[in-house]
């Protein structure tokens, strides 16, 4: 577990000599969305990495308009980040976004994602316990703060090692804004692709960011019968 003051220090002092922002353009992929299951109180979906959760300032394509297309009463419960690809959880019924929301609040929703990261981990799992904080000056950024930080906590796991590359299970037990990309660079592996956190090499060492929401387990709305659900990663 990483909670040394000196550790974080150091991290916080490296962030800002890193690329904040790269040019931005907003050209998310085209087609309709994944519909991975359809019951009558939510969906699940699976989100292309390129295309906003809900709306922007001056981007109102995202998952939430292409699906009120189809389904007009389509209620959002949680957000990926644009540059990530994976499972998504959208309600039906005001009923299902207010049951499905508290189990995010009482964090009983499981997820797991998949990452490639750089470098090469060489313990074969562990968690991160830092806690996090808007770098306001440089937002979308976040960084670690001891003493101004909400507690941010991810479990991993070591999937497998190539070429000074690391495949990794990230099992994140809270739901802070960029959370596993600050973790894993908090810890000198960050994610490939990675256009705020990254340094160039890493950047630009994959087409996108190497980060996939794989599998997420959650109560039915109605019973609350147990379901998982899983999505293949596409890197």
């Amino acid at each position: 577990m990483l909670s040394s003051n000196a550790w974080i220090n150091a991290i916080n002092s490296v962030a800002p000599t890193l690329p904040d922002r790269r040019d931005f353009i907003y050209a998310p992929p085209p087609g309709d969305i994944d519909i991975i299951y359809h019951g009558e109180d939510y969906l699940i979906i699976n989100k292309p990495a390129g295309l906003l959760s809900v709306p922007g300032k001056t981007y109102p394509d995202c998952v939430e308009r292409r699906l009120q297309n189809l389904f007009p009463n389509v209620l959002t419960v949680h957000r990926l980040d644009m540059a990530t690809s994976g499972l998504m959880i959208f309600a039906l019924t005001s009923h299902a976004q207010r049951h499905i929301g508290l189990q995010f609040e009482k964090r009983q929703i499981e997820k797991t994602y998949i990452a490639c990261v750089d470098g090469y981990v060489e313990k074969d799992s562990g968690q991160i316990d830092l806690p996090l904080i808007a770098d306001w000056p440089n937002r979308p950024r976040q960084m670690v703060s001891i003493e101004h930080g909400k507690k941010a906590l991810t479990e991993w796991k070591v999937l497998n090692r190539q070429d000074n590359v690391t495949r990794i299970a990230l099992y994140p037990k809270t739901g802070r804004s960029h959370q596993l990309r600050v973790h894993m660079f908090a810890i000198g592996h960050p994610i490939l692709g990675d256009m705020i956190y990254a340094e160039d090499r890493i950047f630009c060492a994959a087409p996108r960011l190497q980060l996939h929401a794989h599998c997420v387990s959650l109560r039915e709305p109605t019973g609350g019968k147990p379901v998982t659900y899983k999505m293949n990663c596409p890197f």
